[in-house]
């Protein structure tokens, strides 16, 4: 992550108005450039179409792409983001536009750009505000490390098979699956 310093710190309002907010997150009240690379986003698609196969199924959740905008991570008068895919169980959904609540899963694909220290930054954010599972997703490594909000963190290869958990109990495949692009 890049963090772009303008003179002042945005507010949410003023962030969401810039014309090319997607590409960043708002932390502390400053821009923060979102990294991805051409793999991390076909990734991220993929993991978000295998999510959409069980939903469609089950009609348990909803999944949701990159530009969803969160507004619940720590301080939401300074701080909005968007992970990479995330899901939410339908029976805790209320509300359209920026998202007041957590999600169930979230998903961040690494980039080369990005950096440990802000990739854990942003996972403990997550789970502090109350989100329950982060998946970070290594396209290198092809691994998939399983962060919960109580628990161990988990280290999912290519033979190993990743579920939805809580968050969408039907969800089971191969973490292969994840890097067929």
């Amino acid at each position: 992550m890049t963090l772009l310093a303008p003179e002042k710190a945005l507010t949410p309002e003023e962030f969401l108005s810039l014309p090319d907010s997607v590409a960043y997150e708002l932390v502390d009240g400053r821009l923060v450039e979102r990294n991805a690379s051409e793999e991390s986003s076909a990734i991220a698609a993929r993991i978000v179409h295998l999510l959409q196969i069980e939903t469609d199924k089950t009609r348990e959740a909803r999944v949701y792409g990159a530009d969803l905008t969160y507004n619940c991570i720590a301080d939401p008068s300074k701080e909005l983001c968007r992970a990479d895919a995330s899901l939410i169980r339908m029976s805790r959904l209320d509300n359209p536009g920026m998202m007041p609540i957590p999600a169930d899963l979230v998903v961040e694909v690494l980039s080369p750009n990005d950096h440990v220290y802000s990739v854990n930054q942003k996972v403990e954010r997550y789970l502090s505000s109350g989100f329950k599972l982060v998946w970070v997703v290594d396209p290198v490594l092809k691994i998939v490390y399983v962060h919960r909000e109580v628990g161990p963190i988990t280290k999912l290869r290519e033979d190993d098979e990743i579920t939805g958990e809580a968050a969408l109990p039907g969800f089971r495949r191969k973490v292969a699956e994840l890097f067929l692009i």
